[in-house]
């Protein structure tokens, strides 16, 4: 599948092999409503049983917020929409690998409404993070997923990321 700078992509809806047309775009300020508004869906699969839901949900928020007012780095937000309804959200940014010391591209937040799940979307986002790193001329791309989400580490391992390093707690 070509993918171009604008993404105009052609996706088949799995439940009913409908064409429906995704346009992947640059978020706006009138996008910050939306991405907030699947920051619970966010702090919902860290299933941290040592703090509390209210906790994970204050950090997803206050990450967001910081997330959005950053300027000092190289970074994007894309919004997958389709007919004009935003469908999810990526934030790509730099990052200094903790290994090598270099410059690479991380996806610090990837959310896909529920509606819009199973439908390729966090694929098509990850794809076009991809596209925007290789474009910095970063040799890597990093992320972080919560160790608890099962679901969201198979979709990484299934697109080629590998675990690095493990980061471990435990609650006194």
């Amino acid at each position: 599948m070509f993918v171009e700078f604008i993404f105009n992509l052609q996706l088949k809806n799995v439940e009913n092999t409908m064409a429906n047309n995704i346009t992947i775009r640059q978020a706006l300020d009138s996008d910050r409503s939306f991405i907030f508004a699947l920051s619970p869906r966010l702090a919902e699969v860290a299933n941290l049983s040592w703090h509390s839901d209210e906790t994970v949900q204050q950090m997803q928020d206050n990450y967001i917020a910081k997330m959005l007012d950053q300027t000092t780095i190289p970074q994007v937000i894309y919004i997958a929409e389709n007919e004009k309804i935003s469908l999810g959200y990526i934030h790509i940014c730099e990052h200094k690998d903790s290994i090598s010391d270099e410059a690479c591209g991380t996806v610090t937040l990837l959310a896909v409404s529920p509606s819009a799940q199973g439908m390729g979307i966090g694929k098509i986002l990850m794809n076009a993070a991809e596209i925007w790193a290789k474009q910095q001329n970063y040799r890597l791309l990093h992320l972080e997923v919560f160790a608890n989400n099962d679901n969201a580490k198979g979709f990484y391992q299934n697109l080629g990321f590998e675990a690095e390093m493990l980061h471990m707690i435990k609650s006194l």
